[in-house]
């Protein structure tokens, strides 16, 4: 449990934290591939291959989340094609109601994504759960992904915030380790990002299974926040 009563900012990672990586798991290693066979010839297996080498070469930088870099090193229209399968996109158990009770709170509530901003787009319009959050940004406004060094420290120039009264739940461990580095003092990471693959298991941070067992109730029933 978050001690709440020690914590003024909020943040949450977006996917595979506030929503199913399904979506972008069956987008990267089912959908693009299949689109990319079809148009340049290849077998679904060839390009799936090709596709895993170039993840491989940008993995942890911007590049790998940027939507634009993929559309020119694959020759697809990215966003056009995550529009196509938007009704695919889920927003994972429970976090709608942690984040109501978090909007009556006091606190700053914070969407913190390495989403380009079109996926950041496409996904906030289809959810519906923008209003929740205070500012909702993007890692390509600081040109930073959130697990290269000094991006939290960048994030102060767009909001300032007290990193020893701050908690981030991430389902990255490169992120938390990132943040972790950088000061941030409360970290929790995701048991389950994707709900069709098993959980991930890892004792080097606290992890979420359900957001209904965070949710900031004294025993008595009042709230926290």
């Amino acid at each position: 449990m978050p001690p709440w009563l020690d914590i003024d900012t909020i943040m949450f990672d977006m996917d595979g934290t506030l929503l199913d990586l399904h979506f972008d798991n069956y987008f990267w290693q089912q959908l693009v591939p299949k689109c990319y066979s079809d148009k340049h010839g290849v077998s679904p297996a060839a390009a799936l291959e090709i596709i895993n080498c170039k993840n491989v070469e940008v993995r942890g930088t911007l590049n790998w989340y940027c939507l634009d870099y993929w559309k020119k090193e694959l020759e697809l229209d990215i966003t056009g094609l995550k529009t196509s399968v938007k009704h695919k996109i889920r927003v994972r158990p429970n976090v709608e109601r942690l984040l109501q009770r978090l909007k009556s709170s006091e606190k700053r509530v914070l969407l913190i994504t390495n989403a380009h901003p079109s996926s950041l787009q496409i996904k906030m319009e289809h959810t519906g759960i923008s209003h929740y959050f205070d500012q909702c940004i993007s890692s390509h406004t600081l040109k930073l992904a959130k697990e290269n060094h000094g991006f939290w420290e960048s994030l102060q120039s767009l909001e300032k915030y007290d990193p020893v009264r701050t908690v981030l739940f991430d389902d990255s461990l490169p992120v938390l380790r990132q943040a972790r580095l950088e000061g941030i003092k409360h970290l929790f990471g995701i048991e389950k990002p994707d709900s069709k693959k098993p959980a991930v298991l890892i004792d080097e941070f606290p992890m979420i299974d359900d957001f209904s067992k965070i949710m900031p109730f004294q025993s008595n029933g009042n709230a926290l926040v």
